[in-house]
């Protein structure tokens, strides 16, 4: 059962991933979370104090998904099967966890003017980019950790994309063509058995 910080800080993800950074107010969390007004302010006093709390909270819910996902299954070998497995991801994000993602991007905004933010921010990418090098590792990438930086970019762009342009055909939104195509460029081809060769007689 999570605890009450928890319940506070799931409930202004909420807040923030359904109505926005204006309504994020200590009111509108007890709201939220269907607790008695002045809890939120309880527990973090200031706006920033609450703040820096959600991107913590945010932080470890996704390194946990992603986490989950590389214990569920084994490390992709082919630049193909990496690719389905980040398009599984990518489907996730901005599918079952939509709400979790549009307010991770809103709290990068705020980040971008706020240094203790930055910080926090940068030890979950890190976490993250760990994962993503020991994946490239096993598909063969010569250098895991400047394709894993790439890879990283391609993700948040191709998940803002579709968090932005839910309509958008099909064509034009492609996480699994997206991700072959640059992983494809990244990865060494897979070896093949030569053809034509001589049967052993």
């Amino acid at each position: 059962m999570p605890s009450r910080s928890d319940t506070l800080l799931d409930a202004a993800i909420h807040v923030v991933g359904t109505d926005g950074m204006r309504a994020l107010t200590h009111r509108a969390v007890d709201a939220a979370a269907g607790l008695p007004t002045g809890s939120t302010s309880n527990l973090f006093r200031t706006r920033e104090a609450l703040l820096r709390a959600m991107v913590v909270r945010m932080i470890d819910t996704e390194v946990d998904g992603w986490t989950r996902l590389a214990g569920a299954t084994a490390a992709p070998t082919t630049s193909d099967a990496l690719a389905h497995l980040l398009a599984s991801m990518v489907a996730t994000l901005t599918g079952e966890l939509r709400t979790l993602t549009v307010a991770r991007y809103s709290l990068f905004m705020e980040a971008a003017r706020d240094r203790g933010l930055q910080a926090e921010m940068g030890r979950g990418a890190a976490r993250v980019a760990a994962i993503g090098r020991q994946w490239l590792t096993a598909a063969g990438s010569p250098d895991p950790a400047a394709h894993t930086a790439l890879l990283m970019a391609h993700l948040d762009g191709a998940v803002v994309h579709r968090l932005a342009f839910p309509d958008a055909p099909p064509a034009s939104d492609d996480a699994t063509a997206g991700l072959r195509t640059l992983l494809g460029a990244l990865l060494p081809a897979p070896l093949t058995p030569p053809t034509g060769s001589a049967v052993p007689g």
